[in-house]
């Protein structure tokens, strides 16, 4: 039923961010009947690009969890089908004849086996970090489950909405089984209107704190003589960092509404959201504070546009979160590089490249360094 609602959201995307840019162009100017200035979704090339160098490492990650999930520690290439699909098989197979230093195979018509994969030794011993890396994500990810659930409304979500995000959060496939009964203070599985929620156990105010909160001090804002940033970061504790992209122009009428907006003061995303008079500019600044929250508690901080959708009733999104999304360019990004739109938080990113990677993406990064990707030293090593 999930998938089936997912689908239905995923094939109404493509069509709707063309629609908001046309929208502001099909009117003229009242009294004056010229045509307004035609306003463009300015695109970052940056995030655009990290979507495109994603890919083959993606592609690399999942073959090497193919083949680790094997008892034998080795896949039968036949079975490469069941397990991806006839069309991306042959990607697989592709780059398994690229990187000899990687995958090992085996079999053929001389054997008469069959033809199997493996990995090398030296594949084999940067996959043995992973253990380390998932030692160390496990309070991490215990915390930011945490604070998912002190977010939503009930302090509650359905079990198969947090299924649906789990590799983004950087859970395992059984986490339900092995991860969630470990703190049984924090959470629990219960059957609600006969569908399973993940609750929480226990309220900690300490968590209560954005990742805005957390970075209040921006580094580098520009004051004009008249008081006014050139980018619209200002200091103070109601603020966002925002990233306009280099070919958007905003005029001085324009920054002074953001700087406006940056003073606004709003509920925090853990207040309860029923608390809060819904339809008033304090409430949809808190729904940003919300949007920026989920996305900043993913490993790449970022998310498919439609399974942020798939979070409304919990969290009281925007009905129209694309064009919240869109209306607010400065703090997310949306791409449409994949096979599905995604959303970016700006300030997660220095062009290309994640500012700050988690264990488990720290150590992606060693493996995926065996096809040539580079692995900065500041990612290197796992530990936080």
């Amino acid at each position: 039923m999930m998938k089936l609602r997912l689908a239905e959201h995923v094939s109404s995307i493509p069509g709707i961010l063309p629609l908001i840019q046309l929208k502001a162009m099909s009117s003229f100017s009242a009294g004056h009947g010229r045509r307004p200035k035609k306003k463009l979704y300015h695109r970052e090339p940056g995030l655009d690009k990290a979507m495109d160098l994603h890919k083959k490492p993606a592609l690399l990650l999942r073959l090497r969890e193919l083949i680790m999930a094997q008892n034998s520690g080795s896949l039968l290439v036949r079975d490469l089908e069941k397990e991806v699909g006839f069309v991306q098989k042959w990607n697989f197979v592709a780059l398994i004849e690229r990187h000899p230093n990687i995958f090992r195979v085996s079999g053929g018509s001389a054997s008469r086996e069959p033809i199997a994969v493996t990995l090398t030794e030296k594949a084999r011993n940067i996959s043995s970090e992973e253990i380390q890396a998932q030692e160390l994500m496990e309070p991490i990810l215990v915390r930011n489950l945490r604070k998912l659930l002190m977010m939503s409304m009930d302090c509650q979500i359905p079990l198969e909405k947090i299924e649906l995000i789990q590799s983004e959060l950087g859970l395992h496939k059984n986490f339900k089984n092995k991860l969630i009964p470990s703190y049984p203070d924090f959470f629990s599985i219960r059957d609600v209107r006969g569908l399973d929620h993940l609750c929480l156990e226990s309220w900690d105010s300490s968590l209560a704190v954005t990742a805005r909160e957390e970075k209040l001090n921006f580094d580098g804002f520009q004051m004009d003589y008249r008081g006014v940033p050139k980018d619209g970061n200002i200091l103070g504790p109601f603020a966002f960092k925002v990233k306009y992209p280099a070919g958007f122009r905003p005029n001085r009428k324009y920054l002074e509404e953001v700087v406006r907006w940056q003073k606004m003061a709003f509920p925090s995303p853990y207040l309860n959201g029923r608390e809060v008079e819904p339809a008033t500019p304090q409430a949809r600044k808190r729904s940003v504070a919300v949007l920026h929250e989920i996305l900043s508690l993913t490993m790449h901080k970022r998310l498919t546009s439609d399974k942020l959708e798939v979070f409304h009733n919990e969290y009281r999104l925007p009905c129209k979160l694309l064009l919240c999304l869109v209306k607010n360019h400065g703090i997310f990004y949306i791409t449409n590089k994949g096979a599905r739109s995604i959303v970016f938080l700006k300030e997660a990113y220095d062009d290309t490249d994640l500012i700050e990677k988690c264990p488990l993406l720290k150590f992606h990064d060693q493996f995926s360094s065996l096809i040539g990707r580079p692995c900065s030293v500041s990612n290197t090593a796992l530990a936080v």
